[in-house]
């Protein structure tokens, strides 16, 4: 498959990348993880409030950047998944580029705190795999260059993916295409917090997404007793 063109979601991530990770020259300085317009509100101290199960998900296999069977969460006791929807074609600001960009900088602070690095994975599962082949997300990834442990993964097909997105309930429906790209897709953003039991412990929507958010419910759930 041909490399996607300017304008989508690889686009905005070569453009991130340059910003968050530095040039490879050094002339440009990696921004702070917490470079970011301020709140709207007043984040609660950590473990002072709980996230009860919203509901429950399969590790379903899917298939890694590197064009591997690979399974959605795969975590160990005690691990917690950040998990985001997403479509290189994406040209809505505030959908998947929103997406990414929270979770760039999440990336960026959870490799600042080796406390939570190694007990947070981000993935990104494209839901247009009929697009989005393992290579397009191994340049993803390589343009993003991840610094904590965040996957890519992409499906065989639509029918593959189909029961993850059901049980997450992260609908995708197709758009009439303009003649300027690709076929769009509808779709809500949500980015899903899920326990290693499979519990989805928090949805967060475009009103919401922000990365120290995030980072201060994976605080939370992180100091629960082990169960």
């Amino acid at each position: 498959m041909a490399r996607r063109g300017a304008g989508g979601l690889a686009a905005l991530a070569y453009a991130l990348a340059a910003a968050a990770a530095g040039a490879h020259d050094g002339a440009h300085a990696a921004p702070a993880a917490d470079d970011a317009a301020p709140l709207a509100y007043e984040l609660p101290p950590a473990g002072s409030y709980e996230l009860p199960p919203v509901q429950r998900v399969a590790d379903r296999v899917l298939l890694g950047s590197d064009a591997r069977p690979a399974k959605l969460l795969d975590l160990a006791p005690g691990q917690l998944a950040v998990v985001s929807f997403t479509y290189l074609g994406c040209r809505d600001p505030q959908g998947c580029p929103l997406a990414l960009a929270t979770l760039v900088r999440l990336d960026r602070a959870l490799a600042a705190r080796p406390d939570l690095a190694s007990r947070v994975r981000i993935v990104s599962v494209s839901f247009d795999p009929t697009r989005d082949r393992p290579a397009d997300l191994a340049r993803l990834r390589e343009g993003l260059a991840p610094r904590a442990d965040w996957r890519f993964l992409t499906a065989r097909d639509p029918e593959a993916l189909a029961p993850a997105l059901a049980e997450f309930g992260q609908d995708v429906e197709a758009l009439p295409a303009d003649g300027a790209g690709p076929p769009a897709l509808g779709h809500v953003l949500k980015v899903f917090l899920v326990d290693s039991a499979g519990r989805v412990r928090n949805v967060y929507s475009a009103g919401f997404l922000d990365h120290r958010l995030l980072l201060r419910d994976v605080e939370t759930l992180l100091r629960e007793p082990a169960s």
